[in-house]
């Protein structure tokens, strides 16, 4: 049985083909590296994937489970977390309410919620800011806040989408500190980044997609020297990973 996989999916949206006829598969314990140029499909696969679109054909299997079908709520439950590339907290309650919110998706009482969201949010690094109001953190803040709530949320899989997106150079070095914190944990990871310095050094395996299809796959190494990688992002410049 695989973790995670995806076959031969494809989205319309009217006459155009946002996705069509990608496939791939995670392995447990992967992070898994998502790429492609503005408008290529990502954030459309991570909607699929968390059920905010329904497929137009192909299928998604979590952990032998098809899942394509299910309601938003039924795939958090199952055990898949994500993250928005535009990050909206609720901005006038407190850090801590925010992740508390979250971790409704498991607990049944607050008792147990507020466990779950204190408990996750020392694992973030946000103690210091857990009576913050949200409204009033740092971009970079505000990212990791992002990511607490979706990891109250429990999950086995997680979509980071642009999780490093206008993070300065000190805020860069936290997030992959805490990617990597989150991937030892045992968590699997499917993310997406414009920053290729940064997926490339991070991923186990990337997967590239232009235009909704799949134009390479393999080790990041194999990734950055594919030519169709490196005319999709650079034209005939060579792509530095």
């Amino acid at each position: 049985m695989s973790f995670f996989k995806i076959d031969n999916m494809v989205k319309h949206f009217g006459g155009l083909a946002a996705v069509n006829g990608v496939s791939f598969e995670v392995k447990k314990g992967q992070i898994f590296g998502l790429i492609g140029p503005n408008g290529s499909g990502k954030t459309t696969l991570f909607n699929l994937i968390s059920g905010y679109f329904r497929p137009t054909s192909g299928s998604i299997h979590f952990k032998g489970k098809r899942i394509d079908q299910l309601k938003t709520h039924k795939i958090i439950h199952l055990g898949v977390g994500r993250t928005f590339q535009v990050v909206k907290p609720l901005k006038r309650m407190s850090v801590l309410d925010n992740v508390i919110a979250a971790a409704f998706s498991h607990a049944i009482t607050k008792h147990h919620a507020r466990d779950i969201a204190e408990e996750t949010i020392e694992f973030c690094g946000l103690t210091d800011r857990i009576g913050d109001l949200a409204k009033n953190l740092t971009i970079g803040d505000r990212k990791r806040l992002e990511i607490t709530r979706a990891l109250a949320t429990k999950p086995e899989l997680l979509l980071l989408d642009e999780t490093f997106a206008g993070l300065n150079p000190n805020e860069l070095n936290d997030a992959l500190d805490l990617i990597g914190k989150i991937s030892g944990s045992g968590i699997t990871i499917i993310i997406v980044e414009h920053i290729m310095k940064i997926i490339m050094s991070i991923s186990d395996h990337i997967h590239a997609i232009n235009f909704g299809q799949t134009i390479a796959e393999g080790t990041p190494k194999q990734v950055a020297a594919d030519p169709h990688v490196i005319e999709a992002y650079l034209g005939d410049q060579e792509l530095n990973a």
